[in-house]
């Protein structure tokens, strides 16, 4: 069993475990649930294209940063320009929770991707009761069935739906309601990066659909290749959150991006 597999099965016991603590009458209950989200798909389009991630640790790198404050690195991305904001909300192999959501929500105004392994439709109902605006799809998790149906969930909530892929197959998944599409420059299952094949993906989908670059980031050179080969946003974490201070790091890039 891969470390994908590691996680969904995690995760279908976790979403059971939360469904018995919470009912959907409750989240539909939230201050959240009735706010008019904020799109990343204008901001992408509109701005720097970055969307800034918070992120502890990882599967593959262990801990990246246990002591940043996440309301604190927050605010430093949108202050410095980011286009969005991407928290991980997966506990056990992130270190991340809805918390984090919540303590952010009311304190930036750019919109927040919840990033987790969204299997089920009571997740969704969490990330609009916590303040999110973005849902990701991965792929890799999903059917093409299951990416359409909770797309359309995900519109009717409010959401906008990034879609993450890794493969020529997964192309598939892909349908005209996807608000972004992901390519992950890190291959899940081994979890090695290849830019070019993200080019390849991407090369291969419609002409007018906004593409994300996501993981695998490690300097400026990758990301101006990625700009450079037409990529519309991207998703960086690892690079920002390894230093002391991600905001500082963030700021030191986005000014080397624009000059």
């Amino acid at each position: 069993m891969n470390i994908l597999d590691k996680i969904i099965e995690h995760k279908k016991q976790e979403v059971a475990d939360a469904k018995s603590k919470i009912s959907l009458a409750q989240l539909k209950d939230s201050e959240f649930f009735q706010r008019k989200t904020f799109s990343l798909k204008e901001s992408v389009k509109s701005g720097s294209g970055i969307i800034a991630e918070f992120k502890r640790k990882s599967p593959s790198k262990g801990i990246i940063n246990d002591k940043a404050a996440v309301l604190e690195v927050a605010k430093s991305y949108e202050n410095f320009g980011a286009s969005g904001i991407s928290i991980l909300t997966d506990e056990i192999f992130f270190g991340g929770n809805l918390q984090d959501l919540m303590k952010v929500r009311n304190e930036i105004s750019i919109p927040i991707l919840r990033k987790d392994f969204m299997i089920d439709e009571y997740q969704f109902y969490e990330a609009k009761t916590n303040g999110a605006d973005v849902i990701l799809l991965i792929a890799s998790c999903l059917s093409p069935i299951q990416v359409q149906e909770f797309t359309e969930l995900s519109h009717e909530l409010g959401l906008e739906v990034l879609l993450e892929i890794h493969t020529e197959d997964e192309l598939e998944h892909f349908n005209k309601n996807i608000d972004l599409v992901g390519i992950n420059n890190r291959n899940l299952k081994d979890f090695k990066v290849d830019l070019q094949h993200s080019v390849d993906l991407k090369n291969q989908l419609p002409k007018d659909v906004l593409s994300v670059a996501e993981s695998g980031i490690y300097d400026l050179k990758d990301y101006q290749f990625l700009k450079e080969k037409g990529f519309d946003g991207f998703l960086m974490g690892e690079y920002f959150m390894k230093n002391e201070n991600p905001g500082s790091k963030f700021e030191e890039f986005i000014s080397n991006v624009t000059k």
